[in-house]
């Protein structure tokens, strides 16, 4: 074998040097032993699923108050489940069961389990006869009446409101973790005040203890009575809060966005008995709004 140069073996060191560096970045790179290696071997996260909705559920159970049962839109003090924007069969008001079931599949696919004077801390019990059924859909229409008490002073706290409308989530998913709910905002109070105080019936009739905290007095301007209506009307905006929150924690929950809230009630949506709760017209448009938000491809 020839005898190399000294200037050869010098070329040949620098050479080896070079490519064993270079092969030692290739292993070690600059997170030590393994770690550029590792990291190609990871799985990648995969996306977040979105939440599941069916717009045409099969079956639908209602809860809530006396806005769910028609009250005072057929006859004075009365319910009138039948044109309940929810579960109703009147062809006044096409509620969001006859559009979503049909009228014939509605009379046994659809229960109404709400009850006039029901506040948020009776809902979890009615989510539990809804949840037996084991609906597609629930509806949700709850909090006017924690807002309408004797006195602003008497409204239910904020974090009861919470609490009780948790709970009742919390009892539906226990026999129906699938069910999809719906959930209306409260209604504004104060505009449903303004616009039935020019009626004089409306306003005999609210003194037999119709929303109290913001209907007494319909006709006082005072400090005091401004002072008292702007209370329960910011009371229920954190309840419409409470219920945005809690409702975005479930999947398979969709608040109406404010819908019913910004709803401008006229006289003609207005029952004509107590100019307070929705007349027929009043149920229909209800339904109209129930039936837009469950039917969108997104909340």
């Amino acid at each position: 074998m020839p005898k190399l140069s000294h200037r050869s073996r010098a070329v040949a060191a620098v050479t080896a040097a070079v490519v064993l560096g270079a092969v030692g970045c290739d292993v070690l790179g600059d997170d030590g032993p393994g770690e550029s290696d590792a990291r190609e071997r990871q799985p990648k996260p995969s996306a977040s699923p979105g939440p599941v909705w069916d717009s045409s559920p099969a079956s639908l159970a209602a809860v809530g108050d006396s806005i769910t049962r028609g009250f005072d839109a057929c006859s004075v003090l009365s319910d009138c489940p039948e044109v309940s924007w929810a579960t109703g069969d009147s062809g006044e008001v096409n509620s969001l069961a006859v559009r979503l079931l049909g009228v014939a599949k509605a009379a046994t696919h659809s229960w109404n389990y709400a009850a006039s004077g029901a506040r948020m801390a009776d809902l979890p019990a009615q989510m539990a006869r809804a949840a037996a059924k084991k609906p597609a859909l629930v509806t949700v229409m709850a909090g006017a009446n924690d807002a309408c008490r004797v006195s602003a002073e008497a409204m239910t706290p904020v974090a009861d409101f919470r609490s009780g409308f948790e709970e009742s989530l919390r009892t539906l998913r226990r026999s129906a973790p699938t069910a999809q709910v719906y959930v209306a905002s409260v209604p504004n109070l104060k505009r449903l005040w303004s616009q039935g105080r020019t009626n004089v019936l409306g306003k005999q009739v609210w003194k037999l203890g119709i929303c109290p905290s913001m209907l007494g007095d319909a006709d006082a301007l005072d400090s005091a009575a401004n002072l008292r209506r702007e209370t329960v009307q910011k009371r229920v905006e954190d309840y419409n809060t409470v219920l945005k929150e809690v409702c975005a924690k479930d999947l398979r929950c969709r608040f109406d966005g404010g819908a019913v809230y910004e709803f401008r009630f006229g006289t003609d949506q207005l029952s004509h008995w107590d100019w307070f709760h929705p007349s027929k017209d009043g149920q229909a448009r209800l339904a109209e709004i129930a039936y837009r938000k469950v039917t969108a491809r997104a909340a």
